[in-house]
């Protein structure tokens, strides 16, 4: 019996096979009530079938899932009180955009009053009140995401699943939409699993990500957890961008052969001739590329050693034309060693 204090969701030890192909691979995790949790990794790596397998789309191979405590592995996807948001929002083109809302409340019998007045309080929701007698081809992308997430909503689901629903909106429609995403969320309080393969989506709207690759779990954290902690090369390199330093290189920096990374901005670019406290890191190399960003700089190096480190830095006092002046320059490079991040390998 499933309790009020139980998890959203977890699972237990969750494979999904399809022939020889392992899609998910011993996955064990737990999201709490309420949070925005979020499925991140490449597309192949398993974050949409465990999404499916939460919805009832996709039956393990072996494991268990559960729901607020209930074993929900062999119910269908009617019997689970969740409900799901897709990409292509799959709005019904013949119907107007009340009526595209007020769908499940129809198919459930509830009476049309109550219909209207419940889909009156999603549009004042999603903020787009006094659009219920519009078409769906009448709305831009946005506005049509925004009435698929209230008719998911107006259901009332404990469990809100999203696949990838901003993929299909322009960057800056895309950025505005995670914002007001969040803000839904917060305001109706439930839990929201959303699955993306873009980093910045998942930093900026999730409680917690969980990193998947290849079928596996690489670690689960909070945004800055995963991004100034990595555990592993994967999400180092997944999760914004970052050096990894190894071999001669991690030991001609550190005098280790353990393998670590460091966020391109926190390195500084000096005067080879800078002096240097113990508790940096240093080296020297020649700048290769320069590439202007406006607001950041992002600069390649080769160092003296052939390998190649990557610096960004915030342009302050500078102009294009001053940092584009600094390609082929010998440079030192500067950075404190409490950012080195140990790397393990999986």
């Amino acid at each position: 019996m499933a309790t009020t204090n139980s998890p959203a969701i977890e699972f237990h030890n969750v494979s999904r096979l399809f022939g020889d192909v392992k899609a998910v691979d011993h996955v064990s995790l737990t999201i709490d009530d309420g949070e925005f949790f979020t499925l991140l990794g490449p597309s192949g790596s398993g974050k949409t079938t465990c999404l499916r397998m939460i919805a009832g789309f996709e039956q393990p191979s072996a494991g268990q899932i559960k729901l607020y405590g209930q074993d929900v592995t062999n119910l269908p996807p009617y019997e689970r009180d969740v409900n799901t948001v897709f990409q292509d929002y799959a709005l019904f083109p013949h119907m107007t955009v009340g009526e595209n809302i007020a769908y499940g409340l129809m198919i459930k019998k509830v009476p049309k009053a109550e219909r209207e007045r419940r889909t009156a309080e999603m549009l004042e929701l999603v903020r787009l009140p006094g659009l219920q007698n519009r078409k769906p081809s009448q709305l831009s992308g946005g506005q049509q995401q925004r009435i698929a997430l209230a008719r998911a909503l107006i259901n009332r689901p404990r469990v809100l699943l999203l696949d990838e629903p901003l993929g299909a909106l322009d960057l800056k429609l895309r950025q505005q939409m995670q914002v007001e995403l969040k803000g839904i969320q917060h305001e109706v309080g439930i839990t929201f699993i959303f699955v993306t393969h873009d980093q910045e989506e998942a930093l900026t709207m999730s409680d917690r990500i969980a990193v998947f690759n290849q079928g596996k779990i690489e670690q689960v954290g909070s945004p800055a957890a995963l991004y100034e902690h990595p555990a592993t090369r994967f999400v180092a390199t997944f999760v914004g961008v970052s050096n990894v330093m190894e071999g001669e290189t991690a030991v001609s920096l550190t005098g280790s052969p353990q393998t670590f990374s460091v966020r391109p901005e926190k390195i500084r670019l000096v005067a080879v001739e800078t002096a240097v406290s113990p508790t940096q890191c240093t080296t020297t190399g020649r700048v290769e590329e320069v590439v202007y960003l406006g607001m950041n700089t992002r600069y390649l190096v080769r160092l003296d050693n052939g390998s190649e480190i990557a610096v960004v830095a915030q342009n302050l006092d500078t102009t294009s034309m001053d940092v584009l002046s600094a390609r082929g320059k010998q440079v030192r490079l500067v950075w404190p060693r409490e950012f080195n991040r140990p790397l393990a390998e999986k």
